[in-house]
């Protein structure tokens, strides 16, 4: 671990990441692929969707061409990813994370306790739940692809100030930051004609866009020309890697060993200190004097310090005693 060589910042990204959620019907999944279809159209390459609840099985009869994979495993996923070629998808739709996500937690298999018996999961278990999800989305990150990650909508509720719990807010189904790992997050809804209630318009409500060309805009019935203007902000082949939750927290850990040998040596030089004023009171009130000056110090001292001052204290206390 050091300092890191810094330089100029430089664009790094190469394919758009956007997240998408919205209720059942919103239009999540007509949008992605209208949109992905047209990036990958662009440089001749073609679409793949991870389909987790067959929500793709009409959509090639209204002209949509691409591929699937049909599955709810995270593990499947995964692999499959790993395993395609660049030079034949452009895209990739992970439609739903949501399931996903499920599926990660349906695969803890910690044993039960009074809380998990209760409905929930302990906290310890969490950490072995995210680990598979969180490596899947940061590969998903990092892949030289175009990804759009769809989720389920959720309602956000939160305790008023009388502990009535109200609704404050809209969120994506899946683990918390998934949403907003994306450069892009967008919510969609449908929303019924106010002539024909038969009829539903379309919307996406970008929430977060990194580029800044989308942020706080609406738009109706989206398609690819929604975000095509968001190609000349990519540049080269190369997509930013992040470091690793591990690299960071072997880095971390390690400032956190250099700031512990610090205390073991401020204490212990500490102690020595005040051991050298033990040693100069000649008398019981220049003894009350030195505690006074010890006491002081006494935070900065670690638990074994502190005993072993104790112990001085007493031991140098008895000995001006008999001494008097």
């Amino acid at each position: 671990m050091g300092i890191i060589k810094f330089q100029k910042a430089k664009p790094m990204q190469a394919f758009l990441k956007i997240a998408v959620y919205g209720s059942a019907g919103s239009g999540k999944t007509y949008t992605a692929l209208s949109q992905g279809i047209g990036l990958a159209e662009k440089v001749g390459k073609r679409v793949i969707v991870f389909d987790t609840e067959e929500g793709t099985d009409f959509l090639p009869q209204r002209g949509f061409d691409f591929d699937a994979v049909y599955t709810k495993s995270l593990a499947d996923v995964y692999d499959t990813i790993q395993s395609l070629d660049p030079q034949e998808h452009a895209c990739i739709i992970v439609d739903s994370i949501s399931h996903l996500w499920d599926s990660a937690i349906a695969a803890y298999t910690g044993k039960k306790t009074s809380n998990e018996s209760a409905g929930g999961i302990p906290m310890h278990a969490w950490s072995a739940i995210k680990g598979p999800y969180k490596a899947l989305i940061r590969l998903l990150m990092e892949c030289p692809f175009h990804v759009f990650i769809l989720g389920r909508q959720k309602n956000v509720f939160e305790d008023d100030e009388f502990g009535n719990m109200k609704m404050v807010g809209k969120a994506m189904r899946a683990e918390g930051e998934t949403a907003y790992e994306p450069h892009i997050c967008a919510r969609m809804e449908a929303r019924p004609s106010p002539k024909d209630s038969s009829k539903q318009t379309y919307f996406v409500i970008y929430e977060k866009d990194r580029t800044g060309k989308l942020a706080g805009r609406t738009f109706a019935n989206p398609d690819f020309k929604t975000i095509e203007p968001l190609l000349t902000m990519l540049k080269g082949d190369t997509q930013r890697k992040a470091e690793t939750e591990d690299e960071v927290s072997a880095k971390d850990s390690e400032l956190n060993d250099r700031a512990d040998q610090a205390k073991i040596e401020k204490s212990s030089d500490i102690l020595e200190a005040c051991r050298g004023l033990l040693k100069e009171a000649k008398d019981m009130k220049s003894l009350g004097d030195v505690i006074e000056q010890c006491k002081a110090k006494k935070r900065y001292l670690l638990d074994k310090d502190k005993t072993a001052l104790r112990t001085d204290i007493n031991n140098r206390s008895e000995k001006l005693s008999q001494a008097a």
